[in-house]
């Protein structure tokens, strides 16, 4: 486990990744869980644009959404965070996004799947929720911790849900690996929605969406290549620590 200030550190670099592979824009936030407090976890203030996200711009919050100390204005949306990690002990970090790519799956009955290999990350069921199933009609925004809380029902143990007119929600066991689920997402939602205009698809089976994740590690040589080329990309290479070293084979 790294230390709190490489933690944060990290999410700063995540913030700016997602923002330059075009996950988020103005808005959508990635949160972590507090390295050393699991009833805690720190996303940026509502103020702070991912592009912009510097560490000052952190925000503490507990698992009731609420900041811990901090007068700023909060995502509204951060209840989407904090109702994950509530349900989900073992995650470590979650995105949320507006990629448009993903879109059309949330809004129709063909269900989004893993169909590229780098696609497999997002799991084999990619469930879509609705808010509208159980809070009428809204502005589509997740904006408490019941609207949260249900949401995270539909997540269920799954990496990522859709969220129908909205986004993704998306969890994993470290911000290295939930910003790979969050940049291969779109990625894999286009070739599927390409290939459906050619034919009939085959998505990836259970077994090679297996095959991919067995022995996945944050600090693997090639995720760390993955996270090293996305920072380097997004201009903040140089904030890049030494890679941990733990689980690092």
């Amino acid at each position: 486990m790294i230390g709190l200030d490489d933690a944060l550190n990290e999410l700063v670099i995540a913030n700016r990744i997602l923002a330059n592979e075009n996950v988020v824009d103005a808005y959508g936030h990635v949160s972590l869980r507090h390295p050393h407090n699991p009833e805690r976890f720190f996303m940026a203030h509502m103020l702070a644009a991912p592009e912009m996200v510097a560490r000052a711009d952190l925000v503490e919050f507990g698992l009731d959404g609420e900041p811990v100390s901090d007068g700023r204005t909060p995502s509204v949306e951060r209840f989407i965070h904090s109702a994950i990690y509530e349900a989900r002990p073992e995650v470590q970090a979650v995105v949320h996004a507006h990629a448009e790519d993903v879109l059309p799956f949330g809004i129709t009955d063909v269900p989004l799947r893993p169909v590229i290999h780098s696609g497999s990350f997002v799991g084999n069921h990619v469930p879509v929720w609705d808010i509208a199933d159980n809070f009428g009609d809204t502005n589509l925004l997740v904006s408490n911790t019941a609207q949260g809380r249900d949401l995270a029902r539909c997540l269920a143990s799954n990496h990522v849900a859709l969220m129908r007119g909205h986004g993704f929600a998306a969890a994993a066991r470290s911000l290295i690996e939930v910003v790979r689920i969050s940049v291969y997402l779109p990625r894999n939602a286009r070739v599927q929605l390409r290939a459906m205009q050619i034919g009939k698809i085959k998505p990836l089976s259970d077994g090679e969406i297996a095959a991919r994740a067995a022995g996945y590690k944050p600090y693997s040589d090639q995720s760390w290549r993955a996270w090293q080329y996305w920072a380097n990309r997004a201009g903040c290479g140089h904030m890049l620590g030494q890679r941990p070293t733990a689980d690092a084979k």
